[in-house]
């Protein structure tokens, strides 16, 4: 299926996709991006809804188990606190509390790869960019973008080279949201699914 068609269907589908994480502040969406690994966007805002009433310079030298109080209900939490000190006292340390436009610093961050930069650079920076996720990994497999064995870094190469840069960052949305409320892991609803037809390579029911 070409490039442009895909498009259509997915704007016709989600016609205005938006991250589903909450923040109002640059190292909000840097910290709930790292928070979201293993766990859902729903349950991050639950905990950075309490997690955000504190400043960066107040995590930064907050007790670890104070933190895990309030992020427990997230995957992996105790590493997560630990992240969460560590990233707000180098931004303190190194951009006055300001998220930089640098993705080798980004991605030394601990927690912080380079799925994680691609949603900060699309996100903030409106820099086109492919956050490869479990979403629009089983979505790329099932549409035919990838093969079954792809890795994430495959997967996101094989996107970028099938649609237009300035679709990147929509795209990325869009797929996300897709792989989220239609094609499921488990039961997708194909009978609402845009591409039943002529796309999908198999039935996932």
């Amino acid at each position: 299926m070409k490039s442009d068609e895909i498009l259509k269907r997915l704007d016709e589908l989600i016609p205005d996709p938006k991250c589903a994480l909450d923040y109002n502040k640059d190292y909000e969406l840097l910290l709930a991006v790292m928070l979201s690994a293993q766990s859902t966007d729903k349950r991050v805002n639950i905990v950075t809804k309490e997690l955000f009433k504190y400043s960066l310079e107040e995590l930064a030298n907050m007790n670890e188990e104070d933190i895990i109080k309030i992020i427990r209900s997230v995957g992996t939490y105790h590493k997560k606190a630990k992240f969460i000190k560590e990233i707000s006292k180098s931004l303190l340390e190194n951009y006055n509390g300001i998220v930089p436009h640098d993705r080798k610093y980004l991605e030394s961050l601990p927690g912080v790869g380079h799925k994680t930069t691609n949603v900060v650079f699309s996100e903030l920076f409106n820099e086109p960019a492919i956050a490869v996720d479990t979403h629009v990994t089983r979505v790329s497999k099932r549409l035919g973008l990838a093969k079954e064995k792809d890795d994430v870094i495959k997967i996101e190469k094989k996107l970028e080279k099938k649609f237009p840069k300035d679709k990147w960052g929509r795209l990325h949305l869009q797929l996300v949201l897709f792989g989220r409320h239609y094609c499921t892991a488990k039961k997708p609803s194909c009978d609402n699914c845009p591409f039943k037809n002529n796309a999908c390579k198999k039935p996932y029911i």
